[in-house]
């Protein structure tokens, strides 16, 4: 195909890279991924990482990283509200799906200023929107009860490094906030959407019995102790008129998080205005995006990245569909 002519702008698929950590299984070959031989814990769906990179999937760009397209594209692709990620040359979100066929390790991330001090790289804000939960479902967010820093490394030592930590039910469709601080693991038997920053520095403290390094020592200083008995987030309505709902589902510094419900062959108008990127995701049903260019579809589960500068869009329900539209507040 002939692509001299194509737009330098238009909306990008990817190629997703593979995890195989050891709490992973096979359960993202439901979520539209073709799999490699063995465990599969996440798929890095939309990546600009020194531990991966996504390429992209089709048109002009077809094969070429993303942290390649952050650094010939600049603030085109990502925006005038990420002047500073520009500058830095780096994508400033990572979006992933993760498949917890048993427990991660218990685990918390730091903030920007303590990452940037001791690993080089910015902090982990990050959250989960739950597409599958087998019954009976959970995962550890903070703390069940008022726990110091000396109780809980005591616990640790003990080998019960999960007891002191509050257990949360899931089912599909929740969303989970996880702010820097917030000792967190997913539970067996749930799979996520991850919305986070492009950061991977972890800190573990308990990993059920597994040989993997701890990190105990910076753990403890950048956990939050206060948090207690958190639930799931309650999503804000933004919209509720047939045949679109919208919901916000998070929004901080780092990102905005939307769930758009759909009904066949309705209709969302959108314009790139070089204020910033959008990624679209398809979690349920079947969309199409629609520009000035050759139409995009999205299946289940499937993303696509709006650069920032690439005008209006429209994004057009070809059957029932949710989506998820994230983007970089001002």
């Amino acid at each position: 195909m002939d692509t001299s002519t194509e737009p330098t702008l238009y909306p990008l698929t990817f190629t997703p890279v593979f995890k195989d950590y050891p709490w992973g299984g096979r359960n993202l070959a439901h979520f539209g991924r073709t799999l490699p031989d063995g465990i599969v814990a996440e798929s890095w769906d939309v990546a600009s990482h020194p531990n991966g990179s996504s390429a992209v999937r089709e048109g002009a760009y077809k094969g070429r990283l993303l942290n390649d397209l952050v650094a010939q594209l600049g603030e085109d692709l990502l925006g005038d509200n990420n002047a500073a990620a520009c500058e830095a040359g780096r994508f400033p979100l990572l979006i992933k799906l993760l498949d917890a066929n048993s427990w991660l390790s218990v685990q918390v991330h730091p903030d920007d200023a303590y990452a940037l001090a001791h690993e080089g790289e910015l902090g982990k804000t990050e959250m989960w929107v739950v597409l599958e939960a087998q019954p009976g479902a959970e995962l550890l967010y903070g703390f069940s009860r008022p726990t110091s820093k000396e109780a809980y490394a005591q616990a640790v030592a003990a080998g019960r490094g999960d007891e002191p930590l509050h257990r949360m039910a899931v089912q599909k469709g929740d969303v989970v906030f996880v702010p820097p601080g917030t000792m967190h693991a997913l539970g067996p038997g749930i799979v996520v959407a991850e919305i986070q920053q492009n950061s991977d520095t972890t800190y573990r403290v308990y990993d059920w019995g597994r040989d993997r390094p701890l990190h105990l020592a910076k753990a403890l200083e950048v956990t939050d102790f206060t948090l207690v008995g958190a639930k799931p987030a309650t999503p804000e309505m933004l919209l509720d008129e047939q045949p679109l709902r919208i919901e916000r589902l998070a929004s901080c510094a780092y990102f905005e998080t939307e769930r758009m419900t759909m009904a066949a062959g309705s209709a969302f108008f959108g314009a790139a205005d070089g204020a910033t990127f959008e990624i679209i995701g398809v979690v349920e049903g079947n969309a199409r995006i629609e520009w000035e260019g050759a139409p995009v579809t999205l299946h289940a589960v499937d993303w696509a990245l709006i650069p920032a500068a690439m005008g209006e869009f429209e994004i057009v329900a070809e059957t029932d569909t949710q989506l998820l539209r994230i983007f970089v507040p001002s």
